[in-house]
């Protein structure tokens, strides 16, 4: 053989992995003469002028091929339901028959009386179409789902076939194409711009090596398949409410995962599922998990089930459903990342990862016109299980209050709405759990309604699991989450008396100023969650603003009242602004804040510091770095820049850390450190920075890239030494789970505060939930005062802590400060954003950018 046949063969399969392939090597029977598709209809070659699996779509391509299927065929109506963060359209189709579609609204109606056990009973489920809701690439980097989904929607516009013609009779099918807009227009732009024309699978290339924070995540970096229960997106605000407005019986979501890795599809790992599902849910996943892998046998694809991946969080896309009646699906592709990528199982093509997500999209529908009237009945019997179990529960309802903060309450109320779930004011005072609840700051929640397992799911506090190991977080518990007070009721306390009108729905407080230009100084309290924004906006316009570090009382126009420690004083005189335009401003800033703004009369209080009191500090403008890039994790960064950009309306400038200087830091008086490895970062350019007088925010990882640089005064915890004897042996394939049993998978630590400390301001209960994701523990402060919130003495509330760490954890700081020369260092070891709907712990943040710099040197963790 010649030497140059050689080459040639070995660049073969290269060379045949980026030819473009044909409509039937996804679509089965699309090649063959006898099948009929409907011409009228334009395949996706056709519309976009390439084979799908060619190029990366972007989400406006996506877009319009639906709109030509929506004008092009009369099975397919397509619906737009919201707007990504950068502006995008968030669609979805109805793909049913025709028949279907002339009585839509019908079929709906009776599809969620299935929900109803008061009618379920008379329906004929024979007759009834079964609803199924099928989604793609919640992660914008996970694009074979939405490159699939075009070929998916072409066939069931334009097929002729018997089995499509039935399927589109006993199905409507809601067919949500893309998720996450935003995170794939980012990836597809960058993967499609390093595009080899002849296709290299060298993993190295850039193609491979998207930038930082990578196509993943949505505008603010979220990761929006943590976000199905909380709903904090408008992505994600928006597919709930499609699917709470037909509650499907199945719901697909199509990922991807390792580029060494085949294809995964549920039932997960058994063990990890939610003692809350149905047993029988897993059954049925199973069930339908017979057909995914005839799928797949049939053209030769590896594929797994029931490892890696579970069931237990139900803010993930896949386990959401199983709390509601419906049978929630994960599928999981080997990843190209990219056109081609050479693996531990031979070249991995973009168009071969399309063709797993294409034949399993088809045997789902295969599975739910074969299970129907099984999974229906399996919904029906779901929702009448469960209003037996509420009528059997002793505890009738929980109720919820907070008596300082009505946004963050009313925050609660529209995310537990808008999982269909009802919630009433309260008619009276109650008490409950030794907690006084007031008709005016408390609402019911009853649990006798159609989603009973899922308001357990929302208030769910386990601490002892069957397993160990969590793929995602172990505690959520959502009335902790927001540090509402909140309590069951029993029978005996509870009575259809006590609930006044339900809320159908919730506006934040409007802001008021009680207020007159003659008033010798104005004043609100720190409580209110959007106080931050209030304060921003007299700060950034050169009002004088200071805030009390003691209590005080004060007459207003509507007599004497009382304020607490963080209170917030504007003065009146020395103002740039003066009369109606001070006036004007503080209007602003109480609408922005959605508080009161109470005039004050006088200088002499009856009680506590006068308003000329040395107790008071002039507070600075702060002027925001937030470290991002490689690094810090997205996510992390995420969180504090949509706090302040969305919450309260502050900028934040967004820096990679390899880009900090000593130069570029002294623009700025705040610096935030989120949660990140930070190998990179200049450590001397911070530790100058921190001297000068700067304010340093570092929160999780950060504080142990602090430690490990010496800056400031910090000394983490050392795992304890395994014991002195050679442990038992173990068994070898057991030694991976072994590890991931050691990690601290996401838990709920019980905190108590220092409510005199600045950090604590605004904060009238001792005790806070706070969210621990890692295993870092610091050792107790030497200064009394460094510690102004610290785990109790048995802090665990909720999720599961490993053995390793159970002795670590308690009195130990969740907040310390530290500093160096002038300036100061506020470490968090918790999460006090996380994923934006930790509302509770969100005014730590606030207290440090505000209040760290006037934190007094005596009461700093020194060296």
């Amino acid at each position: 053989m010649r030497p140059y046949s050689i080459a040639l063969l070995m660049v073969l399969p290269v060379l045949l992995l980026s030819q473009k392939k044909p409509l039937n090597y996804f679509l089965p029977s699309a090649g063959d003469k006898s099948a009929k598709y409907d011409p009228s209809i334009p395949t996706p070659e056709q519309y976009f002028g390439f084979q799908i699996g060619e190029w990366h779509l972007s989400h406006d391509q996506i877009i319009a091929y639906y709109k030509a299927l929506d004008a092009a065929s009369p099975k397919i109506t397509l619906h737009e339901y919201g707007r990504s963060h950068e502006g995008r359209p968030l669609i979805y189709l109805t793909i049913t028959s025709e028949a279907n579609h002339a009585n839509l609204q019908s079929i709906q109606r009776e599809h969620l009386m299935l929900c109803d056990p008061v009618h379920s009973s008379k329906l004929d489920i024979s007759k009834m179409p079964i609803v199924l809701y099928q989604g793609f690439s919640i992660h914008g980097n996970e694009q074979s789902g939405a490159n699939a989904a075009p070929l998916v929607a072409y066939r069931l516009a334009a097929a002729q076939d018997q089995a499509n013609m039935q399927l589109l009779n006993d199905a409507v099918i809601l067919f949500d194409p893309c998720f996450n807009p935003d995170g794939m227009q980012r990836f597809s732009t960058w993967v499609n711009a390093n595009r080899n024309r002849n296709l290299n699978g060298d993993g190295n290339d850039r193609e491979y090596d998207e930038p930082w924070p990578r196509g993943r995540f949505n505008h603010y970096y979220f990761d929006l398949n943590r976000d199905w229960l909380p709903g904090q997106q408008p992505e994600s605000v928006g597919r709930i409410a499609n699917f709470q407005a037909w509650r499907p019986n199945i719901l697909t979501d199509h990922h991807e995962m390792g580029s060494n890795s085949t294809f995964f599809f549920m039932p997960g790992v058994p063990s990890r599922v939610n003692p809350l599902t149905p047993k029988l849910n897993q059954e049925l996943t199973a069930k339908i998990g017979t057909y995914h892998a005839a799928a797949l046998d049939e053209i030769g694809s590896l594929y797994y089930s029931e490892e890696g991946f579970d069931d237990f969080y139900y803010g993930k896309g896949s386990t959401f459903p199983d709390a509601q009646g419906c049978i929630g699906i994960l599928f999981e592709q080997a990843s190209s990342r990219g056109h081609l990528q050479n693996t531990a199982n031979g070249p991995l093509s973009f168009p071969f990862t399309i063709l797993n997500q294409v034949r399993t999209a088809l045997s789902t529908q295969k599975a739910a016109i074969a299970l129907r009237t099984e999974l229906l009945d399996y919904q029906r019997n779901f929702y009448k299980n469960a209003f037996d179990e509420a009528r059997k529960d002793s505890r009738k309802a929980f109720i919820v209050g907070e008596k300082n903060d009505k946004a963050r309450l009313l925050k609660f109320v529209e995310m537990v709405r808008r999982q269909g779930i009802q919630v009433y004011e309260t008619k009276e005072g109650i008490k409950a759990g030794g907690i006084a609840f007031e008709p005016s700051n408390s609402y019911i929640i009853p649990l006798e309604q159609q989603q009973y397992k899922l308001i357990l799911g929302m208030f769910q506090r386990d601490t002892t699991f069957t397993d160990s190991i969590f793929y995602d977080i172990s505690a959520w518990t959502l009335p902790l989450a927001f540090n509402l007070e909140y309590a069951s009721l029993t029978g005996s306390q509870f009575s259809s008396k006590m609930l006044s009108k339900e809320v159908v729905s919730t506006q934040l407080p409007d802001g008021q100023l009680i207020a007159k230009v003659s008033d010798y100084a104005f004043a609100f309290e720190w409580d209110a969650y959007h106080a931050p924004a209030a304060l921003y906006s007299l700060i950034r316009k050169g009002i004088l603003v200071k805030t009390a570090t003691k209590p005080f009382a004060a007459n207003t126009v509507n007599g004497q009242r009382n304020f607490g420690y963080g209170t917030l004083l504007i003065p009146t005189q020395n103002q740039k602004q003066e009369g109606e335009g001070l006036l004007g401003s503080l209007r602003e800033a109480a609408n922005l804040g959605h508080l009161t703004i109470y005039g004050l009369t006088s200088g002499l209080t009856p009680t506590g510091i006068d308003l000329g009191s040395s107790n008071f500090e002039l507070l600075r403008k702060p002027s925001i770095l937030l470290m991002t890039g490689e690094g810090v994790t997205p996510m992390d960064a995420g969180e504090i820049w949509h706090l302040f950009d969305t919450r309260y309306e502050m900028p934040v400038t967004k820096v990679d850390l390899s880009e900090v200087t000593a130069g570029l830091l002294e623009k700025y008086n705040v610096v935030i450190m989120p949660n990140g490895s930070y190998g990179a970062l200049n450590a001397e350019a911070i530790r100058t920075w921190v001297n000068g007088g700067g304010t340093l925010l570092a929160i999780e990882g950060a504080v142990k890239w602090l430690e490990t640089k010496q800056i400031g005064s910090i000394t983490l915890k050392k795992e304890p030494e395994p014991p002195s004897a050679s442990p038992a042996r173990r068994p070898y394939d057991g030694a991976s789970e072994d590890r991931a049993a050691m990690e601290m998978p996401g838990t709920i630590f019980e905190a108590e505060l220092d409510l005199t400390h600045p950090l604590c301001y605004g904060f009238r209960r001792s005790k806070l939930s706070v969210f621990r994701g890692s295993g870092l523990f610091c050792e107790a402060t030497k200064n009394p005062y460094a510690s102004p919130l610290l785990l109790t003495k048995q802090p665990l509330i909720a999720g599961y802590v490993p053995r390793k760490n159970k002795p670590m954890a308690p009195n130990s700081p969740s907040v310390l400060v530290t500093g160096i020369g002038q300036g100061r260092i506020i470490c968090m070891l918790d999460n006090p954003s996380f994923r934006s709907f930790w509302y509770g712990t969100d005014k730590l943040v606030a207290n440090a950018i505000f209040f760290g710099n006037i934190i007094a040197a005596q009461t700093v963790e020194r060296k």
